[in-house]
């Protein structure tokens, strides 16, 4: 190390010396402080989860095309993530969804214990306990089920039951419209009639 600027080569030499010796102690205290437990607690805060740039309690989303409402979201916590990767929406608490028809009455809701909605695709996941009900009566139950905002479509592949008031169909994999009013069960497993 050279100090030019520096008329007196004594006092230079002192400088020298004290920036090495606190440098040196610098390195000495950082590594002490560094002990593997210390260095377990920095990956562990490295690698958590990011923190939402928003959050919101007992949440209400209004969803509309062309000045109709289509569906109205309430979420009793809602958390945003941003970042270069990935936009997210995370409800852990779940979701209540209605879905309107274009005279504003409720053709059918949807209910889950989480949900997460990816907010470049436009694409809300329910999961844990999913439950659809239309207004004709059918229930549909199911652990995952995806819900596409621009094209008004639900579906999933997992496990589905759907219960209508005279039969029980059980299957995997399922494609409706948001009313739940037209449904397709893609793999059916079962059929259970209730009328006699």
């Amino acid at each position: 190390m050279v100090l030019v600027l520096l008329t007196n080569g004594f006092t230079a030499i002192v400088m020298i010396n004290k920036i090495y010796r606190l440098l040196s102690g610098a390195i000495l205290l950082l590594q002490l402080a560094c002990s593997s437990n210390t260095v377990d607690k920095i990956k562990i805060a490295v690698d958590s989860k990011p923190l939402p740039v928003e959050r919101g309690i007992n949440i209400s989303i209004n969803y509309s095309d062309s000045g109709y409402l289509k569906a109205r979201v309430f979420a009793p916590i809602l958390e945003r993530y941003s970042s270069e990767t990935q936009m997210q929406t995370e409800m852990k608490q779940g979701i209540t969804a209605y879905f309107y028809n274009t005279d504003g009455r409720i053709n059918s809701y949807l209910k889950s214990k989480y949900a997460i909605r990816d907010e470049r695709l436009l694409i809300i996941t329910a999961r844990k306990d999913v439950n659809v009900v239309n207004n004709k009566g059918d229930t549909l139950r199911t652990e995952e089920l995806i819900w596409e905002e621009r094209t008004d479509r639900i579906y999933s592949n997992k496990f589905v039951r759907i219960n209508s008031p005279d039969k029980i169909i059980i299957g995997t994999g399922l494609e409706a419209n948001t009313d739940f009013t037209r449904f397709k069960v893609l793999n059916i497993t079962g059929i259970i009639s209730l009328t006699q």
